[in-house]
């Protein structure tokens, strides 16, 4: 698996960049990622984030798709597009330090 170096931290990440290993990210880390892709980061993109990470722990490692984040974590998904423009469960995904979604091209 590729390593790269994001912000002083070494990484795994797959051919298209999303991270491999889910306890190599933190939060540090994550604003680098929402920096690199044009992401401000708010405390309700954080909210989102961190429902992700948390819910990619308890679906067995399965990373949440939109209509999971909006109907489980009660986000919006008007407002995720606001926060996350254009491919915001793949944008979401990649600040989370997580694999991308199912469904996701």
């Amino acid at each position: 698996m590729p390593v790269t170096t994001i912000e002083g931290h070494e990484i795994h990440v797959d051919d298209e960049g999303f991270m491999t290993v889910y306890d190599e990210w933190d939060e540090a880390l994550g604003a680098a990622l929402a920096g690199a892709i044009g992401v401000e980061m708010s405390d309700d993109a954080w909210n989102a984030i961190r429902f992700m990470r948390k819910d990619f722990k308890e679906q067995d490692d399965v990373t949440p798709t939109l209509r999971r984040v909006s109907t489980a974590g009660g986000f919006e998904t008007k407002r995720l597009f606001e926060l996350f423009p254009k491919k915001p469960a793949k944008k979401m995904a990649y600040i989370a330090g997580l694999p991308k979604p199912k469904g996701c091209v």
